[in-house]
């Protein structure tokens, strides 16, 4: 697939708005037959459009009441240090989101815990998976929008 077109993003929309309404529901809506819609949402999952579906679920029902973002700094820049560090990283189902980033700080995680007690055990792990210059810490006070709905737009394609 080379270009989305304006039904690719309606589909694209609504499964990422609701993955659990029925394709049929989707496919009346934006006009398309079953079989239609069927076969481009097949396209976009073969394609690297759609990665998966899942639930989104609720971090705070869950007893998950922390987020915590952790800013890393290092002084090694090897592609050795990246991978055991992002192997390490990796292994600890408390991080959520893990970024390389350009500025000040090299990497920024953010992580899901119950309590601080919780996140000093998670901090503990994360410290000694590769040497680290700097951690440095801050905690969300309040959720106001965290999404996983993607900005999408036909003007990208």
């Amino acid at each position: 697939m080379s270009k989305l077109d304006k039904l690719d993003i309606a589909l694209l929309e609504a499964l990422q708005t609701d993955a659990s309404e029925s394709l049929s529901l989707i496919a009346d809506r934006i006009g398309l037959s079953q079989n239609a819609a069927w076969r481009r949402v097949k396209i976009l999952e073969d394609t690297g459009y759609i990665e998966g579906r899942v639930a989104r679920l609720n971090p705070d029902k869950l007893g998950l009441h922390l987020t915590v973002f952790v800013a890393v700094k290092t002084n090694q820049h090897n592609e050795d240090w990246l991978k055991t560090f992002a192997q390490g990283v990796e292994k600890l189902p408390e991080v959520v989101g893990f970024f390389r980033m350009s500025g000040d700080v090299d990497y920024l995680l953010k992580i899901l815990v119950t309590d601080m007690a919780d996140y000093d055990r998670v901090y503990k792990k994360l410290i000694t998976i590769a040497p680290l210059a700097d951690v440095s810490s801050s905690f969300a006070m309040e959720r106001l929008k965290d999404t996983s709905k993607l900005p999408l737009s036909i003007d990208r394609f």
